[in-house]
């Protein structure tokens, strides 16, 4: 007996049902095997899964029909597009889904006849969006969010609700696109945006504690761990431009080799690698194959490829990053990309580090000039009274002699000492151009004058300029300390309590024959004509006082000037 062909009667409603006239229907039964669907949804998945003969819609349903063949024609362009679609009814059930919608879910489950979230097998929302399902039917506007499926993939679903001219829900289109690559790339982002904050983050107890060299290892420690745990590299290399040189120092060199690591590069375009290409240029570098980059230089063994890209901090290159792999082609633009947004706060975290060893730097010289302003008038009467008893106890008890000077000893030390505990509190921070040298480096001065105001400001001023400094009161402790010393040069007010200014002019020189000697006097007040007499014997330099900083040092500078040096006028 031959099979019926089959007949599609679609049949929504079972009130206005085909019963009224039951004789057609009677009659294609005899010749058809019927399939009735209650809905026109339901009516598409049968002409889509089996073959029939035709179809029969009562006159009431006609414009179901329309609407189907609208929904028959898109059919075919959903499924054709590259975002999954699929057909959901008002209880998440889904209808009907294309292949896209297909590819995301189980291989073993068929999403049709599913509810909706079940379809992916396990699946939450991605941060604190609501369900956009209920979010779609309540405003009746489309609503998204972000599905984490499978645990480690994401899809972005967006929900259109489809009402019906009674204003009646009938489907939800549910448009589900794979994001994982997007997704994974931000959260990647997110994690190397976070450690580059951390590389630097120290608390105020943990600053007071750590040392310069305690917080570059931590800051070099951290490097490492980002760079394996975020980025899974192994072999790093980060230098830092001496810009007094254009050399780049190493800072950091893991997975090296050893010739690599100690290899001497200079930030220039040509001869220094990649490495000194980058940092003479400020652009990143990307080398695919190792074998055949001319720039290339070995720095890992066997690496095939590498990305290197400047630290640079507000536009000013201040080193060098480079990581390499041992396949070739192993980094792409996302790979440089990644290397960039890290190099910048790596070169922030070194910033911030240089800007807390100049402040540390700055408040310990700061407390060392205080000390040292303190200290310098006390150590001076010590040094004065000590050189004036030795003077006068020559020739008598050898061990007092020899215990006064000493003493003397002891005292000029402590104020090296001084500078050099400064020095170990806080070393002087990397300097990104030449300094320049101190005026008056290795000069030893000697000043007289009886206010204790002038003795205090030329310490402070000559001082920081690189000069030991000494002061005496009046003229014995001068020409004391001048008998025990030798002075690159002298200082003295004319009008001391003990002599003028022409006598300790002869004295000095009589004890140190050739010192260069400046003399002092206040509003070219001089009495006894000291300047005029000391000019026929050969004085050079005259200041008045009250004079400023920059006087003082021309006059010192041109009392220090070589005997062949042009003379010049003397200072006013």
């Amino acid at each position: 007996m031959a099979h019926k062909p089959r007949l599609l009667l679609i049949e929504r409603d079972t009130s206005e049902s085909t019963s009224n006239d039951l004789g057609p229907l009677a009659r294609l039964e005899e010749t058809f095997e019927i399939e009735v669907a209650r809905s026109v949804t339901r009516a598409l998945a049968l002409l889509r899964d089996g073959s029939f003969a035709g179809v029969f819609v009562d006159t009431s349903q006609l414009s179901s029909l329309r609407w189907a063949g609208v929904v028959l024609q898109a059919d075919e362009i959903l499924e054709a597009i590259s975002d999954g679609v699929a057909v959901v009814d008002a209880d998440l059930t889904i209808l009907w889904a294309n292949a896209e919608f297909h590819g995301l879910t189980p291989p073993n489950i068929d999403p049709v006849g599913k509810q909706f979230y079940r379809a992916f097998g396990t699946s939450e929302m991605f941060g604190n969006d609501t369900c956009p399902f209920e979010a779609a039917v309540a405003s009746k506007l489309p609503s998204g969010t972000v599905l984490r499926i499978d645990a480690n993939r994401y899809v972005r679903v967006t929900v259109t609700p489809v009402f019906n001219l009674h204003d009646t829900l009938t489907q939800m289109i549910a448009l589900t696109r794979d994001i994982t690559s997007e997704v994974l790339q931000e959260q990647k982002l997110n994690a190397i945006h976070k450690a580059g904050d951390e590389l630097a983050d120290l608390t105020p107890d943990e600053l007071a504690e750590m040392g310069v060299e305690e917080r570059t290892d931590l800051l070099k420690y951290n490097i490492s761990r980002h760079m394996k745990d975020l980025l899974g590299l192994d072999f790093i290399e980060i230098r830092l431009l001496d810009r007094t040189t254009g050399r780049l120092v190493p800072l950091l060199t893991e997975g090296m080799t050893t010739l690599a690591a100690n290899r001497e590069l200079y930030a220039m375009p040509v001869g220094n690698g990649v490495t000194g290409y980058v940092a003479s240029t400020g652009q990143s570098y990307l080398c695919a194959d190792t074998a055949i980059d001319p720039l290339y230089l070995e720095g890992a063994p066997g690496a095939r490829s590498s990305v290197t890209v400047p630290l640079s901090y507000h536009g000013t290159v201040i080193g060098t990053l480079n990581v390499e792999n041992a396949q070739p082609n192993a980094f792409d633009g996302r790979d440089r990309q990644f290397l960039e947004i890290y190099a910048r706060n790596v070169a922030s975290a070194l910033n911030t580090l240089e800007l807390l060893q100049a402040e540390k730097f700055v408040a310990a010289t700061a407390s060392v000039e205080a000390i040292g302003r303190e200290l310098a008038l006390p150590l001076d009467e010590i040094l004065s009274d000590a050189t004036t008893v030795l003077d006068r106890y020559a020739g008598h008890d050898e061990d007092i002699i020899t215990r006064l000077r000493h003493l003397l000893y002891r005292a000029r030390e402590i104020r090296g000492l001084i500078q050099k505990v400064g020095s170990s509190i806080a070393p002087e921070p990397r300097q990104g151009s030449p300094k320049p040298p101190l005026r008056l480096s290795g000069a030893r001065l000697l000043v007289v004058d009886a206010d204790e105001s002038v003795r205090q400001a030329a310490h402070q001023f000559l001082g920081r300029q690189g000069a030991t400094v000494e002061t005496a009161a009046n003229a014995v402790e001068a020409i004391a300390l001048a008998r025990q010393s030798p002075y690159s040069a002298a200082l003295t007010d004319i009008r001391l309590p003990d002599l003028n200014g022409y006598e300790v002019f002869c004295r000095l020189r009589e004890v140190q024959p050739g010192v260069p000697i400046i003399l002092m006097t206040g509003f070219g007040y001089d009495p006894t004509h000291s300047i005029v007499k000391a000019r026929q014997e050969g004085l050079q330099t005259v200041l008045y006082k009250p004079f400023r900083a920059d006087r003082l040092m021309e006059a010192v500078e041109q009392a220090l000037r070589p005997a062949g040096a042009p003379p010049e006028a003397s200072v006013s």
